[in-house]
């Protein structure tokens, strides 16, 4: 259901369940907070969300396990905390996330796709935040990430209408960072470039551009980093 690939400094999450259309039950989302949790104490320098089903991101949350909540009153915290662990854990890993969205991306799964740094759409894309269609919400802090993601007027266009929206208008209102011939391929090669660069300094640019009010002491403190002597003197006999 979740597969986890190592290529070089490379990570890669791939959701795998094509009978379900990589629709995520209970146990899915544990998969995939296990997973996130495995890779964030890795030596990767950038990991890759993706599917490894043709034709489909996510559908999101799986319906038949939804639907056991409307006589289960207990397991609707419970599954709420599964899906935060899973999603919060990605948005925190302290490596640069890529999402690689070549289809559709509906519900839950767009809110997988927030909490990455950047988001790759193919040109058969569709996103879709459809809790509306089903009579429910969705969590306080996707919606953040989505507002913040996309602004509050868009945000609440595809929350309230549920409509889908293409690749080309994903990346026009923000929702995507980039159209691309073919996500995954892109994502490989922008991790494996990302890669080149020095991981220490790529986890102190991110952890700054997720908390710009950050103090001083962390960029002062890269100035002493070995990292930081070695690749300067590589410029130097460059140059």
């Amino acid at each position: 259901m979740i597969v986890i690939r190592r290529t070089g400094a490379v990570a890669t999450i791939a959701l795998d369940r094509p009978a379900a259309r990589n629709a995520l039950s209970a146990e899915g989302w544990d998969a995939l907070a296990d997973a996130v949790a495995d890779v964030a104490g890795s030596s990767a320098a950038a990991v890759i969300l993706r599917s490894d089903v043709s034709g489909i991101f996510s559908a999101g949350a799986d319906l038949t396990m939804l639907a056991t909540l409307i006589d289960d009153a207990a397991a609707r915290p419970r599954f709420r905390s599964r899906m935060a662990r899973a999603i919060d854990g990605l948005a925190a890993l302290p490596m640069p996330v890529i999402a690689a969205v070549d289809a559709g991306c509906y519900g839950a799964a767009v809110a997988l796709t927030l909490a990455c740094d950047i988001c790759l759409a193919g040109p058969d894309a569709v996103f879709a935040v459809t809790p509306a269609r089903l009579g429910i919400g969705y969590p306080g802090p996707d919606i953040a990430r989505l507002m913040s993601r996309v602004g509050r007027g868009h945000a609440a266009r595809m929350l309230y209408t549920a409509a889908p929206i293409d690749a080309a208008e994903a990346v026009r209102i923000g929702l995507a960072d980039l159209r691309v011939e073919d996500a995954a391929a892109s994502a490989q090669d922008m991790a494996e470039l990302i890669a080149t660069n020095a991981p220490s300094a790529v986890r102190l640019l991110k952890h700054t551009v997720q908390h710009p009010d950050t103090a001083g002491e962390p960029f002062d403190a890269a100035f002493g980093d070995g990292a930081f002597a070695e690749r300067l003197a590589a410029f130097q006999r460059r140059s």
